[in-house]
C-alpha cells in the first residue's frame, strides 16, 4: 500500500543551477555602465563564468560544509612544539582557490579592475560569505604596501596572483599569498591610537621586534599581516610575515579562535607577539595614515558584501514566492506579498547600484573621485550594512517556517548579516568619519553634492530631499548627536540620485516615494499600493533572460 501521507506537493525547488551574475539585472547593468566597451566583453564572460559556478550545487555544498565544519586551532604538535596552525575543511580551500583564480584579489593593476572585482566579489560571496574576509584583506593590502616601493615590488605580485597555495611556507616559495590585518587590542578596540603593542628597532633598515596582543586578527592562516604598533616615533604600520625568509616560523602565538555569531567558516583569532620580527611600512608615527587606504578598501568590501547578502536573500524570497502556492494561487501574485518583495528588492538594488558606483570611482581615480570616495565610502558603509540585517530577516520570513530551518540556508545569511556593520568600524565610527570629512575636507562635500546634483530636476521628491539635506548641512555645530540621522540621509539621497539616473522608472519611483518622499511605513511591505510593484518584483527574480 502506498504511503500517501508522504506525498510531497507545493514545495519549492532549490534555487540552483543558475548564473548568479546574469540573473542579477541591477548588477549586470552596473557592469555594462561602468566598464568601457573595449574591456566589457571579457568582463562579462568572466563574471558569467563565475556566476554559473556560484549558482551551482557544488559551490552551495562547499559553502554548507565550510560552515558545518568550522576551523580548528592547533597550538602544538604531538611533541609539544608550538605550531600555531588553523585547520580548515577542504571546502574552505576550494572556495578560496576558486575566488583567487577568478581574480578576486586583483583589482589594482588591470583595466576596470575594481568594478570587475567588486562585481565578482558580490557574485561569489553569495555562495559563502566567510571566506570573503581574507580575500578582502589581501586585495586591500596593496595600497598600504605601495607606500614602500621595495615592499610593494616584493609582495604585490603575490597578493594579486591568480594562484592559491594553502599552507605556511616562505612567501618567496609561493606563487600566491594571502594577507590579514591586526589593528584592535583589548583595551582600545576601535581606538587604535591607544594600542600598547611595542615595536623595538633592530639594526637592519626598517626591521623591528614586536611585543603585544591583538584582540582581533582575522584569517590567521594568512602569509602576512599588516599591524599597528607603538614605535619610538609613535603609532606605526608594520608587515608581519608568518614564515621568515629562512623558513623558520615567526613568533605568532594564536591564543584562541573567537566563537562568533556568524562567519563561522572564517577563523578570527587573538594573537600574541613576543619578539616577533616585522618590517616597517611607511614612516614611524604615521601608521594610521599608512593603513587608512587598506581600511577604506575593506570598508567598500563591507558594502559589497552586504549587497551580496541582501541580493541572495531577496533572490531566495522571490524564488520561493514564485513557486509556493497559498490561498488559491502563487504567493508572488498576492498583493501584500508582492509589496513585501518589492520593498526588499528596492533595498537590494539600491545597495548594489551604490556599491558599484563606488568601485567605479576607484577605477577612475581622479582627484574628484577620490574626494567623493572620502565621504561616500563611510556613508555607504554606515547605511548599507545597517540595512542588511532587517532585509535578510524579512526575506527569511517570506519563506515562513521553511526559512527558519538550517537546510534553507537563510539562517546562515541572517547570522552573517550584522557582521559588515561591525567589521572595519561600526556605525558610530562611520558616522563620525563622515563628520570629520565634512569639517576638514570641504572638497569631499563638494564632490558628493556634485554627484547627487547630476539627478536634480528628474524627480521632485529627490529635489526636495537634496534641499532638506543642504539645510541640515548648513549648521555643523553640535552635530555629533545627530550624526547618524545626517549620514543616513546622505546615503539615501545618494542612492536615490543613482537610481533616478540609472534604474527603470518603476524602481526609482518606488524608492523616491518611500525612502525620500515619506510615503512608507516602519516595516517592509508598506510601499504605496499605486506603484508598479509587479515590475519591481519581476526585475528581482533570479532568472536570466
Amino acid at each position: 500500500m502506498a504511503a500517501t501521507t508522504h506525498t510531497v506537493t507545493n514545495q519549492v525547488p532549490p534555487l540552483v543551477g543558475y548564473d548568479v551574475f546574469a540573473a542579477d539585472r541591477a548588477l549586470s547593468e552596473a557592469v555594462e555602465r561602468h566598464i568601457e566597451p573595449g574591456v566589457l566583453p571579457a568582463a562579462r564572460e568572466e563574471l558569467s563564468t563565475l556566476g554559473q559556478s556560484a549558482g551551482s550545487a557544488q559551490a552551495q555544498e562547499w559553502g554548507a560544509q565550510a560552515n558545518e565544519h568550522p576551523p580548528v586551532l592547533r597550538t602544538h604538535d604531538r611533541y609539544g612544539h608550538r605550531i600555531d596552525e588553523v585547520e580548515f575543511h577542504p571546502s574552505w580551500h576550494r572556495l578560496l582557490g576558486h575566488a583567487v583564480s577568478a581574480g578576486l584579489t586583483d583589482a589594482w593593476g588591470r583595466p576596470a579592475g575594481h568594478v570587475r572585482r567588486a562585481a565578482g566579489f558580490l557574485v561569489w560571496t553569495q555562495a559563502e560569505a566567510g571566506h570573503g574576509c581574507p580575500l578582502s584583506m589581501t586585495h586591500a593590502a596593496v595600497p598600504a604596501l605601495r607606500t614602500d616601493p621595495v615592499l610593494a615590488a616584493e609582495w604585490e605580485p603575490r597578493l594579486t596572483s591568480y594562484v592559491y597555495e594553502e599552507g605556511l611556507r616562505p612567501a618567496q616559495e609561493k606563487a600566491g599569498v594571502l594577507f590579514g590585518m591586526g589593528m584592535t587590542e583589548k583595551q582600545g578596540g576601535t581606538d587604535v591610537r591607544s594600542n600598547t603593542t611595542r615595536a623595538e628597532p633592530l639594526s637592519g633598515e626598517g626591521e623591528y621586534l614586536l611585543t603585544g596582543h591583538k584582540w582581533f586578527c582575522s584569517a590567521p592562516m594568512s602569509d602576512g599581516f599588516l599591524v599597528l604598533a607603538q614605535a619610538p616615533g609613535g603609532l606605526t604600520c608594520f608587515l608581519v610575515p608568518r614564515v621568515l625568509p629562512d623558513g623558520t616560523r615567526n613568533v605568532f602565538a594564536i591564543q584562541r579562535l573567537k566563537d562568533k555569531l556568524g562567519n563561522r567558516s572564517n577563523a578570527s583569532s587573538e594573537v600574541e607577539f613576543d619578539g616577533t620580527w616585522a618590517r616597517r611600512v611607511g614612516e614611524e608615527g604615521r601608521g594610521v595614515r599608512t593603513i587608512i587606504e587598506m581600511v577604506a578598501a575593506t570598508r567598500l568590501d563591507c558594502v559589497v558584501g552586504s549587497a551580496a547578502l541582501m541580493r541572495q536573500a531577496v533572490a531566495q524570497a522571490v524564488h520561493h514566492a514564485t513557486y509556493r502556492s497559498a490561498f488559491g494561487g502563487p504567493l508572488i501574485d498576492k498583493p501584500l506579498m508582492r509589496n513585501v518583495l518589492a520593498d526588499l528588492a528596492l533595498e537590494s538594488e539600491a545597495a548594489t547600484v551604490l556599491a558599484m558606483r563606488l568601485a567605479s570611482a576607484y577605477d577612475t581615480d581622479t582627484e574628484e573621485e577620490r574626494a567623493f570616495l572620502r565621504i561616500a565610502v563611510p556613508a555607504a558603509k554606515y547605511w548599507v550594512t545597517k540595512r542588511c540585517t532587517p532585509v535578510v530577516g524579512e526575506a527569511l520570513e517570506c519563506l515562513g517556517g521553511n526559512g527558519y530551518v538550517e537546510e534553507s540556508g537563510m539562517p546562515r545569511l541572517l547570522r552573517e548579516a550584522p557582521l559588515n556593520s561591525i567589521w572595519e568600524g561600526s556605525g558610530n565610527v562611520q558616522a563620525l568619519d563622515v563628520l570629520r570629512a565634512l569639517q576638514r575636507e570641504p572638497q569631499a562635500l563638494d564632490a558628493f553634492l556634485r554627484e547627487v546634483g547630476k539627478a536634480r530636476g528628474a524627480d521632485h521628491r529627490l529635489d526636495a530631499a537634496i534641499k532638506d539635506l543642504l539645510t541640515e548641512l548648513a549648521d555643523l555645530e553640535g552635530i555629533e548627536a545627530r550624526a547618524r540621522r545626517l549620514v543616513e540621509r546622505m546615503a539615501l539621497v545618494l542612492q536615490g540620485s543613482l537610481l533616478v539616473r540609472w534604474a527603470p522608472p518603476e524602481v526609482s519611483d518606488a524608492f523616491c516615494a518611500s525612502r525620500l518622499g515619506g510615503d512608507w511605513g516602519s516595516a517592509f511591505g508598506t510601499l504605496p499600493h499605486s506603484l508598479d510593484l509587479a515590475s519591481v518584483v519581476n526585475r528581482a527574480r533570479p532568472v536570466a533572460e
